[in-house]
């Protein structure tokens, strides 16, 4: 469920605090069996310091890895301006900028959230009219857009894009995987290229194209995945 969440950060536990520099064992009388006595006593004294340093280092362990999970804090953005709601896991950026689609300008403005080096985008493109033939001219430019970015083929497939007033119109899915500086399209480009994947949807209604995608060098877990796409609703 969307929420904010609050991360102090883990604490960590270092194997030190339970090693002492130096340990001192006691002097025992001289009576029959205190040798072994001795020996015994420090046989499990250093068997407890063993298994309290190895408690430590799992306990490092566990705290450096929940370090490494991303905190999705999802929220649900709801964007009249563009006629869409969407949820995203952390706040949003925005951009906007006018590009050329076949010879029309046209303005594109971008919603980006960024998790664990995972970019989360939603793009409006503003149609100059909402004919068929506008709608589908500029989904195959976004489609062969992002294709092109990675150098990869522009292959995709039908999918049901909902509606927040009940139904669905019909989209396009791909799934990406190639080499790229600047895949999302935005931003600067110019940097080294490096594998990403890209998995988006592609969707037309009335005088707005839309692109959803997350980009990055691998993709999020499908239950976050499924949160950003099965939330996207169109007015």
């Amino acid at each position: 469920m969307p929420g904010i969440a609050a991360d102090n950060g883990p604490h960590f536990l270092s194997s030190r605090t339970f090693m002492p520099s130096r340990l001192r064992f006691p002097n025992f009388v001289k009576l029959s069996g205190s040798l072994d006595v001795d020996v015994d006593m420090r046989a499990r004294t250093r068997n407890a310091l063993r298994r309290a340093a190895a408690c430590a280092a799992g306990a490092t362990l566990v705290a450096g890895v929940l370090a490494c999970s991303p905190t999705y804090d999802w929220r649900t953005i709801a964007n009249s301006a563009s006629g869409y709601s969407v949820d995203l896991p952390a706040k949003p950026g925005a951009d906007q900028r006018s590009i050329d689609v076949g010879g029309t300008p046209m303005r594109m403005r971008v919603q980006t959230a960024e998790v664990g080096g995972a970019v989360f985008v939603v793009g409006t493109l503003d149609l100059p009219d909402a004919q068929p033939a506008t709608q589908q001219k500029a989904l195959d430019f976004l489609r062969d857009g992002l294709a092109r970015n990675l150098g990869a083929r522009p292959a995709a497939h039908a999918v049901d894009v909902p509606l927040a007033a009940g139904g669905a119109v019909q989209g396009m899915e791909l799934d990406l995987t190639g080499k790229a500086d600047n895949p999302a399209g935005f931003g600067s480009a110019g940097g080294k290229a490096e594998a990403r994947t890209i998995h988006a949807r592609i969707v037309a209604r009335g005088a707005h194209a839309y692109q959803l995608a997350i980009v990055g060098r691998e993709q999020p877990p499908v239950e976050q995945v499924d949160q950003f796409f099965q939330s996207f609703k169109l007015y």
